[in-house]
């Protein structure tokens, strides 16, 4: 069986978007090439669609060297995932290998983790709370950023407990902390 992983940058004080929306404060200088070593192995994506569709306008150019040297391998590794996009308002995919399904089917997912030869990403702050409200999710992967936004959208919906096991830390140069999660 695969395991739902949630792979997530945060604010000192746990918001992955402050109040406006924006999250220009995460600094992806050397946790990008991490990040996309994270993803490599995982074969599907499940977005909520703000989050597909800030992923799609920037990571589906028409050629990899469209984009900088060091963006292209994630480009690569983004580009040849499923996607699966969870939203009522979108009706359809802008990009390859993608689908939009119209709700979180608690059911499907939990199928599509049996059935799944690879691990599975999960991303976006509410799509990720209802995956540990329904005792989907697996793993977690969060990248503590030094600064403080002060309120905006937080890392986990608020209401839930859950218990984690740290599996694994690391300091960036950037002052970013890696922490690796297992959901107990």
């Amino acid at each position: 069986m695969s395991k739902l992983i949630y792979i997530t940058n945060t604010s000192l004080d746990g918001y992955v978007e402050d109040e406006t929306g924006a999250f220009d404060w995460v600094n992806p200088d050397q946790v990008h090439g991490f990040i996309t070593e994270l993803l490599r192995p995982m074969g599907t994506y499940l977005y909520g669609r703000r989050v597909y569709q800030t992923m799609a306008a920037y990571w589906e150019a028409p050629t990899i060297e469209d984009y900088p040297p060091e963006h292209r391998d994630f480009a690569r590794v983004w580009q040849k995932a499923e996607k699966i996009v969870f939203s009522r308002t979108l009706t359809d995919a802008t990009t390859r290998k993608t689908r939009v399904e119209r709700d979180f089917d608690v059911a499907a997912v939990r199928k599509l983790k049996q059935e799944s030869a690879h691990d599975i990403n999960i991303a976006g702050a509410e799509l990720a709370g209802l995956a540990l409200e329904a005792d989907l999710l697996d793993e977690c992967h969060v990248f503590l950023n030094p600064v403080i936004v002060g309120g905006g959208k937080p890392a986990f919906r608020a209401g839930l407990r859950r218990n984690f096991e740290l599996l694994e830390t690391r300091r960036f140069d950037t002052g970013v902390i890696h922490l690796h999660y297992r959901v107990c």
